[in-house]
């Protein structure tokens, strides 16, 4: 039955792990992907049940082709015939799945609502889909994808809360400098920024939605718009507050740049910060944050401050001024040859005191987490690369791997965090017994190992070298997992009896 299917958790959080320890945990490991979709609604049950078989699946087995995750013709069959049927959206698809996320933030004191923007290149070299837009250029086609995602500020990711999705249908051909004029004088709801908005008012509902939550809409530097800040946040219950990377030159009420005047304050105190590597953007590379960059620490002066902005001139309408605080992580010696690292983050949290700051940068730190989401998206699931004429049907797929990017990243963080729980919370004998054979190359234990234990050896079945001091990824995890599921049916069909 899909109902005892693999990877799903069928214990609470709070229980006995396998070595007979009580062990509480604030996050339900009872989730699974066939319960975040079980009751979409699409006017006909019968497309509900194929959905929760599809979602499970192809969540078995990730990196598959659907042919190759599907056990038969006949059901791959009916997984293109569901992704093609009219009755079929994203929205649809995911609504059970909003519901169980907001469910799960309710159950939080804090929670981080971040919102980011990804490209689905479905550029196919003979036959281009139909109903994709041109991207950068007419020679890239495909479609935009922003999300909105909940997480933890331990960066347990809760799940997504909304999801907006468009496609352009033409490149502007004209000059730069027309281009910028024509920007400006454009309402900014006929914009593609418009999405940050839209995401400011979606989690606005969410925080609506669960009054005992502080909820932080967070985003990067693309949402420094004027309206984002000025768009209203007050729900019955209290406010949804914002947490923004700036980019923009703004005025202040006392005529100077926020910039400098908070970089005039003294300093709260020094840190250090983990920056990641990042490849050029295709394409582009002549800003200095679109440029290359290797891992590295930084040490980094933490400031804050609060200002008041001076409305920039709309030609159809007019703004009022808006109050924030100002965070600055600034890096006052970087090494030779690389660029200093600095975040002006604009919020709406307190600054009343050094660790309230400190609250703030890390907020900002888990930002990335929508980074590893997207990741595993495209590389673990490999959304881009599935083969559909129409791109309607890629969306509804990638509705549905969506949800499986969002799993892995699930189980990624359990492993980290709730090392010591037995793994059969979330894996069923057949699946961990034939993977303590096939790592250990001895007989299972009587009592099912810890979970840590058990994510580290699938993610070894995918690359991963085990190690005390680190932790598997959901790269390796994701490869993993697709042996898991050929093991497991081996495991039920020729091994020996439970």
């Amino acid at each position: 039955m899909i109902e005892s299917s693999g990877f799903q958790g069928r214990a609470a959080a709070t229980g006995q792990d396998a070595h007979g320890n009580i062990y509480a945990w604030r996050y339900d490991v009872n989730v699974s992907l066939v319960d975040e979709v079980r009751g979409a609604d699409f006017g006909d049950e019968r497309l509900g049940k194929r959905l929760m078989k599809v979602v499970h699946e192809l969540g078995g087995k990730p990196n598959d082709s659907i042919p190759g995750a599907t056990y038969s013709r006949a059901e791959m069959e009916a997984a293109y015939r569901l992704f093609a049927n009219p009755k079929v959206s994203p929205d649809k698809i995911l609504a059970p799945h909003f519901a169980a996320t907001r469910d799960r933030i309710a159950q939080c004191d804090f929670v981080l609502l971040v919102q980011d923007t990804t490209e689905l290149d479905v550029t196919r070299p003979q036959q281009q889909v139909a109903g994709a837009g041109p991207m950068d250029s007419e020679s890239r086609r495909g479609a935009f994808v922003h999300p909105l995602m909940a997480f933890g500020l331990d960066k347990v990711p809760l799940g997504m809360v909304w999801q907006k999705t468009w496609t352009r249908e033409k490149l502007e051909t004209t000059s730069r400098s027309e281009r910028s004029k024509k920007r400006r004088l454009t309402p900014i709801e006929q914009k593609e920024s418009i999405r940050w908005i839209e995401g400011i008012r979606a989690a606005r509902e969410v925080a609506e939605a669960c009054p005992d939550t502080t909820c932080v809409c967070v985003a990067d530097s693309e949402a420094d718009i004027y309206e984002v800040f000025s768009e209203p946040r007050r729900t019955a219950a209290g406010e949804l507050h914002l947490l923004i990377r700036t980019c923009q030159k703004r005025s202040t009420d006392d005529k100077s740049n926020w910039l400098s005047q908070v970089r005039a304050t003294e300093a709260l105190y020094e840190c250090t910060v983990q920056i990641s590597s990042r490849l050029p953007k295709i394409g582009q590379g002549k800003s200095k944050r679109e440029q290359a960059r290797d891992a590295r620490n930084a040490t980094v002066e933490v400031r804050a401050t609060q200002v008041t902005l001076t409305p920039p001139p709309r030609p159809d309408r007019k703004l009022s001024p808006v109050s924030l605080n100002l965070v600055l992580v600034e890096e006052p010696n970087p090494p030779a040859g690389t660029e200093p690292i600095q975040w002006l983050l604009a919020t709406t949290l307190p600054i009343d005191d050094p660790e309230q700051v400190r609250k703030i940068v890390e907020c900002y730190c888990c930002r990335w987490q929508i980074e590893v989401y997207f990741r595993t998206l495209k590389s673990g699931c490999r959304i881009e690369a599935r083969y559909f004429g129409h791109l309607g049907r890629l969306l509804n797929c990638h509705a549905v791997y969506s949800l499986v990017a969002w799993r892995i990243m699930y189980l990624c963080y359990f492993g980290r965090e709730c090392p010591d729980l037995d793994c059969e919370v979330i894996f069923e004998p057949s699946e961990w017994k034939s993977v303590y054979m096939a790592v250990r190359r001895q007989d299972p234990p009587a009592k099912p190992p810890r979970l840590n234990e058990m994510i580290r050896m699938i993610a070894s079945l995918g690359g991963y070298v085990i190690r005390r001091a680190t932790h598997p990824g959901t790269q390796t995890l994701w490869l993993g997992l697709q042996r898991v599921h050929d093991f497991s049916t081996a495991w039920t069909a020729f091994g020996p009896d439970d």
